[in-house]
C-alpha cells in the first residue's frame, strides 16, 4: 500500500497544479491604447426629453451616431438641487457637488462683502485685446477643486493639452479647470478670446482666426426653419409662448444691428440662435489644428471641451416645447455631424473618445403648462423678500432681518436678531413658516437643518449637495413643480431639483473603449470624470464622488 500512497501523493498534486496553471493564468492581453483626444461636449440647457422626443428626425452623423454607436444613459442626472449653468459645468469634469467645489450658482452673495459675486469673476485678470467689465468671467479662482484636465496635465508633466471654448465665459472656464486654457465669446466684438489668467497674448492660430472675422458673415442673414412645416406639428403654437418685451416669438429671426453696422448690438444678437454654435464649433476646429490636439508629440491624450450655449438662450426665450427650440436642436445635430466628420479626417474617430451631456434641463413656459391643466406661474423674488422682511418685522419688531438674497438662497441677520432677543432657530422657523404659505413655494431648508445633515427624501439629498457651509444662504427655497423664480411675461427658466431640470443627456462614444447600447441604469453627470480618469489612467479629481460607469467600459 505504501508505494500506491506515495504515487498518489506525488502525481495528483502535480496534475492539479498543471490544470490550475492552464485555467488560472491565461496569456496576458495587450492593453487597449488610450484615446488620443477626449472631446467633452456640453449642450447648455438641453433636457433629456428633447433628445428622445426629436431623435427620429436626427441625421446620421450627429446625435444619432452617439445614440446608436455609443452608450446612452436615459436616466442620467445633474444630481444637485440648484440646476444652473455654472454648477452644471463644474460637475462635468470635477465629479463633485457644490458643497465641495464651491460654485453654488451663477452668482451668489460674498460672505464678507455681502455683495453679489459672479462665479468666474476675478479682478486680477482681463480679457486679451477685449473690453473687460467689472464682474466679467476671467478665471477659475472660485472653483475650489481640481478637474480631470488638471489631473491629466499633472500626470503627464503638463504635456497634455486642455483647451475649452464656449459662448459663455463660465462654460469655458469651469471646464478648463486651473491648468487648462479657456476661450469665450465676446459679445462686443464677436471674437473668441482668452484672459490674462491663461496667457499674456493669444497664440498665432488665434490671431489668424480672429483676423478672418468669421462672425461677420451672418450679418443680414436670417434663421429660418430647417425642416418642412409638418415636422413641427406637435410643437407649441407660437401664440401660446408670449414674446418678451421687444422680441419676436416666431420665425424668421434676422441678424443685424439697429445702427446698420457691425457692432455689439449685432454680435449680441448672434447668441440667440444657431449661428453662435456654428462659430463655437468652428473655433474648436481651429483649436484642433492650432494646438495639434489628438496628435500630441509627447504621445499623451489631450482634452477639448466645447460648451454650446445657444440652446440655453433659445429655451429661455421660447421654451423647450417651442418650434424654435425644436429647430435649433435639429440644426445642432447637423453641426455635430460635420464636426465629427472633420475630427475623423484630422485625428481619426477611432482615436477619439466623445462625451456629450448638458448642464441642466428646462421647465416648460408657464403659459404652455396652463394649457395642459398644470398649475404654473412665475414667482417674483423681489416681492417675496420684501413681504418676508415685512412679516419678520411685524413678528419680532425688528427691521431688515433679511439682509439680501440670491435665489434660491436667502441670507438672514442672525447677529441683529440675537441682539434683539430673537434666537437663530426662532428666526429661521418664522421665516420658513411664512414662506411655505406663499403661492408657488414647496419647500424651505434652514441653515440649522443643513448643518445637522438630516436627509429624508431625494430632494433633501439634492439640496444638501447644493449647499455650501461657507457660501450658501441661511434659507434655501424650492418652488412647486412647474413654477420658477422670475417675473413679467414670456420665456421660462431652470434651477430646481425636479426631473425636468435634472434629467440630461449622457452619451459616451468611442468603440475601442465603450460598449454601445441604451442603458437604463441610474447615472449622474459627476460619473463622467471618474470614468474618463479610469480610461486615461490618471488620478481622479480631488473631490470626485462619482462612480466609474463600468457597465459601458470594455
Amino acid at each position: 500500500m505504501t508505494p500506491a500512497i506515495s504515487f498518489t501523493r506525488k502525481i495528483v498534486p502535480a496534475l492539479l497544479l498543471a490544470a490550475f496553471s492552464v485555467h488560472a493564468a491565461p496569456a496576458p492581453q495587450k492593453p487597449v491604447a488610450q484615446p488620443r483626444l477626449v472631446v467633452v461636449l456640453v449642450v447648455d440647457g438641453l433636457p433629456q426629453e428633447q433628445v428622445t422626443r426629436y431623435r427620429d428626425q436626427f441625421g446620421q452623423g450627429g446625435f444619432r451616431r452617439l445614440l446608436e454607436q455609443g452608450a446612452w444613459f436615459s436616466d442620467a442626472h445633474q444630481a444637485h438641487g440648484i440646476t444652473v449653468t455654472a454648477i452644471g459645468h463644474s460637475a462635468v469634469l470635477t465629479g463633485a457637488y457644490p458643497y465641495q467645489h464651491g460654485v453654488i450658482g451663477n452668482n451668489w452673495i460674498d460672505p464678507v462683502t455681502k455683495q453679489s459675486v459672479y462665479c468666474t469673476e476675478d479682478s486680477a485678470h482681463t480679457y486679451i485685446g477685449e473690453e473687460t467689465k467689472a464682474g466679467d468671467g476671467t478665471s477659475p479662482a472660485k472653483l475650489r477643486v481640481t478637474t480631470l484636465g488638471d489631473e491629466l496635465r499633472y500626470g503627464t508633466g503638463n504635456q497634455a493639452k486642455v483647451i475649452t471654448v464656449s459662448g459663455k465665459d463660465r462654460g469655458a472656464i469651469l471646464l478648463a479647470g486651473k491648468t487648462g486654457t479657456a476661450y469665450m465669446y465676446m459679445e462686443k466684438s464677436g471674437n473668441f478670446a482668452s484672459s490674462t489668467y491663461y496667457m499674456q497674448q493669444h497664440p498665432q492660430w488665434v490671431q489668424r482666426y480672429q483676423a478672418g472675422k468669421p462672425q461677420d458673415r451672418y450679418y443680414g442673414k436670417s434663421w429660418t426653419p430647417l425642416l418642412a412645416d409638418s415636422a413641427y406639428v406637435n410643437d407649441a403654437r407660437d401664440d401660446i409662448v408670449p414674446a418678451r418685451a421687444g422680441a419676436r416669438n416666431t420665425f424668421p429671426f434676422a441678424y443685424y444691428s439697429d445702427s446698420g453696422g457691425l457692432d455689439g448690438d449685432y454680435y449680441s444678437r448672434l447668441k440667440s440662435g444657431p449661428f453662435l454654435d456654428e462659430l463655437t464649433l468652428e473655433f474648436a476646429r481651429a483649436a484642433v489644428d492650432g494646438e495639434n490636439l489628438g496628435r500630441n508629440r509627447a504621445g499623451v491624450p489631450d482634452i477639448l471641451g466645447v460648451s454650446l450655449s445657444a440652446h440655453d438662450y433659445v429655451n429661455h426665450a421660447y421654451g423647450p416645447e417651442s418650434k424654435m427650440s425644436h429647430d435649433h436642436l435639429q440644426r445642432l445635430d447637423r453641426m455635430l455631424a460635420g464636426f465629427f466628420a472633420d475630427l475623423d479626417k484630422k485625428v481619426g474617430m477611432d482615436n477619439v473618445l466623445v462625451v456629450l451631456t448638458a448642464d441642466h434641463g428646462f421647465a416648460n413656459v408657464p403659459e404652455f403648462n396652463e394649457t395642459r391643466g398644470i398649475p404654473a406661474k412665475r414667482v417674483d423674488g423681489a416681492q417675496l423678500l420684501q413681504d418676508l422682511n415685512g412679516h419678520l418685522a411685524k413678528t419680532f419688531g425688528v427691521d431688515k432681518l433679511v439682509t439680501t438674497y440670491s435665489l434660491p438662497n436667502i441670507y438672514l441677520d442672525y447677529a441683529l436678531a440675537e441682539k434683539n432677543g430673537v434666537s437663530r432657530v426662532k428666526l429661521e422657523d418664522a421665516a420658513s413658516s411664512f414662506l411655505l404659505r406663499q403661492d408657488g413655494l414647496a419647500q424651505v431648508y434652514t441653515r440649522t437643518q443643513m448643518e445637522t445633515g438630516a436627509v429624508a427624501t431625494r430632494m433633501d439629498t439634492l439640496m444638501r449637495r447644493a449647499w455650501n457651509r461657507q457660501l450658501s444662504g441661511d434659507l434655501m427655497v424650492v418652488t412647486k413643480p412647474a413654477w420658477y423664480f422670475g417675473k413679467g411675461a414670456g420665456g421660462t427658466s431652470h434651477g430646481t431639483p425636479y426631473t425636468y431640470d435634472t434629467n440630461v443627456p449622457l452619451m459616451v462614444y468611442g468603440p475601442r473603449w465603450i460598449k454601445p447600447g441604451a442603458y437604463g441604469q441610474y447615472a449622474e453627470v459627476v460619473d463622467i470624470a471618474p470614468t474618463l480618469a479610469h480610461l486615461l489612467r490618471v488620478r481622479q479629481p480631488s473631490a470626485s464622488e462619482g462612480r466609474v460607469l463600468t457597465e459601458v467600459v470594455r
